[in-house]
């Protein structure tokens, strides 16, 4: 499996933790196993940015909350738009691959899951935190 590939199990499964408003490693597996990923590196790749981004978390909502408009709350966003969130903002911060890959192939992500608006306001997003934490490319 590729790094796009994986990058959208990992976003499948994080928006489907979401959903279940669950973490725990037996839901992580089940999604292995009816996603029919039998790859021991991808399993173990997907289950550790997943773990990543659940241990993260606070931070990663946190960038997220200080880069809404004011009238906006983090409940106000569509659980897949934060699905997408996470999974970008966890793979800046964190696995350090460049903004630029990460934030092109999320809003491709957000083109095919999303809302019509999803990939213009996962982009904006995205930017100014790249702008505000000052990651290389």
């Amino acid at each position: 499996m590729d790094r796009s590939a994986r990058r959208e199990m990992v976003f499948k499964l994080l928006y489907s933790l979401e959903i279940q408003k669950t973490s725990n490693e037996e839901e992580i597996k089940l999604f292995i196993e009816n996603n029919g990923i039998i790859e021991n590196e991808d399993q173990e790749y997907i289950a550790n940015f997943v773990n990543g981004v659940i241990e993260n978390n606070a931070r990663i909502r946190e960038e997220i909350s200080q880069n809404l408009k004011k009238e906006w709350s983090i409940e106000r966003i569509s659980k897949i738009d934060l699905a997408l969130l996470e999974l970008a903002i966890y793979e800046i911060l964190y696995k350090k691959v460049p903004f630029k890959v990460v934030i092109n192939e999320v809003v491709e992500l957000a083109k095919k899951y999303g809302e019509e608006q999803s990939p213009n306001f996962i982009n904006g997003i995205l930017a100014n935190i790249v702008k505000k934490i000052g990651v290389e490319e």
